[in-house]
């Protein structure tokens, strides 16, 4: 056969290095976005934050570098009772003396037992030994390695035994937060227990229930219990009162554990009857490009300016791409509250089914992109601060012929169980019924489905006495 030469012409979608950061940056988070943005500000000498307030607009750019874009809209349950250690700090007469005051960091769970340690009149030999038992503490507060695993570990030379650390632990186990040192849940009630005046109330009878039958009382099995105790209905709720009240985690009001904060990227609020969505100035990093690498630029264009050049046109690019990104952002929260102003009047029981195609259909977007704006991105309501993606969800048809929310219908889980009686709950098959005669068609199954989901306990696990 006589080889030939044939054209062939096809069209073919390149992601351009532009395209593909715009496409970056959509999909992450405001925080990772920034992180992002610091990273070029280093990389990229022709890029700099705008840090005076006084600009107009989240975003600015040298004027005889690169056109200013347009400016950018303005702007659950749990019987224990975790108690925290409040703090003060500041003058109490509400004085400035010119100090700067700052919260009282709680002290570690290790740091508080070492300072009553070192209070106590204990020989050095039993400090140290008591300090090696603090040591293996976890976060909780509980000893969980065997005393006689932990003296094998220990060196011959020290000379201690499980003896020794038995003995250690007794005072370990007296010391402030009570049920400290314990070495399981009974044992950590327990020594809370022991703490209480004698003469309490039903506490023979709870540390009977802490020491073999906690299994039951967390089954709620309350007739296995009366029957164990020999007791009423009104005895055994004191008993169960007694045992409830108690932290099973001692040791967990003492973590230092850094609160992690959302910065909403879009703010809703109601103004003259309706609700406007703007982008929150805080959340937009204010970036610009070097005037004076520009002005640099502009006088010539030789080889030498080749980088600078690449970097000026990348600086634009990133300019550009953020803008679009939170215009993308806006666009999409805006359609969103247009179609779930109900939730904002009434809350989630007003909740529409609503899905990503709806939304891309209407703005023009691919349905992928609608999801990357949606996802760790937060709009702040009066009712508080929700994922875009929140806004979403399937549908469950109704007997008229409507449609009603996933969201909707944990609403109305949540209101039912709330709201009834605690020594008869309500069994998924009657949820049901109940919301099968408001005309909601929900089959026994989803409504499990949905009860978990909320972590809302069985009905055996919610009857109470």
């Amino acid at each position: 056969m006589k080889p030939t030469l044939q054209l062939k012409l096809s069209q073919q979608l390149t992601l351009t290095p532009q395209l593909q950061q715009a496409i970056r940056l959509l999909q992450l988070s405001t925080l990772e976005m920034n992180q992002e943005v610091e990273r070029l500000l280093l990389e990229n000498p022709l890029l700099e934050r705008e840090e005076s307030a006084e600009e107009e607009g989240g975003f600015q750019a040298g004027e005889s570098a690169v056109e200013k874009p347009e400016e950018l809209p303005s702007t659950q349950e749990s019987d224990w009772l975790d108690n925290e250690t409040p703090s003060y700090s500041g003058d109490p007469a509400g004085e400035d003396d010119g100090h700067d005051y700052h919260p009282a960091q709680t002290p570690s769970l290790r740091e508080h037992l070492n300072w009553q340690l070192g209070m106590t009149q204990l020989t050095e030999r039993d400090k140290k030994i008591v300090s090696l038992l603090i040591d293996a503490l976890d976060d909780n507060g509980y000893l969980t390695q065997d005393l006689g695993e932990l003296a094998a570990m220990l060196p011959e030379e020290l000379e201690i035994d499980a003896e020794d650390l038995s003995i250690a632990l007794q005072h370990l186990q007296h010391m402030d937060p009570l049920g400290v040192g314990a070495r399981n849940l009974a044992e950590c009630l327990t020594l809370q227990l022991k703490a209480m005046p004698p003469d309490t109330p039903m506490l023979e009878d709870a540390l009977q229930i802490v020491d073999g039958h906690l299994q039951s009382l967390a089954a709620h099995d309350f007739g296995k219990l009366k029957k164990i105790l020999n007791c009423t209905d009104d005895e055994l709720r004191v008993a169960k009162h007694l045992i409830t009240q108690l932290n099973p985690r001692p040791g967990s009001e003492y973590s230092n554990q850094i609160a992690r904060y959302i910065i909403p990227d879009v703010l809703v609020e109601k103004v003259k009857g309706e609700w406007v969505v703007s982008l929150n100035p805080d959340a937009i990093p204010r970036l610009k490009v070097n005037k004076m690498y520009a002005d640099i630029l502009q006088r010539g264009q030789d080889s030498s300016q080749q980088q600078i050049g690449q970097q000026l046109q990348e600086a634009k690019w990133l300019i550009k791409n953020v803008q679009q990104r939170f215009e993308t952002i806006h666009r999409v929260s805006r359609a969103i509250v247009e179609r779930q102003h109900n939730f904002l009047e009434h809350g989630e029981v007003a909740m529409r089914p609503l899905v990503l195609r709806e939304i891309a259909e209407e703005l023009g977007l691919h349905e992928s992109t609608v999801s990357r704006v949606t996802t760790q991105k937060f709009m702040f309501t009066p009712r508080g601060i929700f994922e875009l993606k929140y806004f979403f969800g399937s549908h469950v048809s109704t007997e008229a012929g409507g449609e009603c929310s996933s969201t909707a219908i944990r609403a109305f889980i949540r209101q039912l169980v709330n709201t009834e009686d605690a020594r008869n709950p309500l069994s998924d098959s009657q949820i049901s019924e109940i919301l099968g005669k408001q005309g909601i068609v929900v089959a026994r199954r989803t409504i499990a489905k949905y009860r978990e989901s909320l972590k809302i306990p069985p009905v055996n696990l919610r009857k109470s006495l």
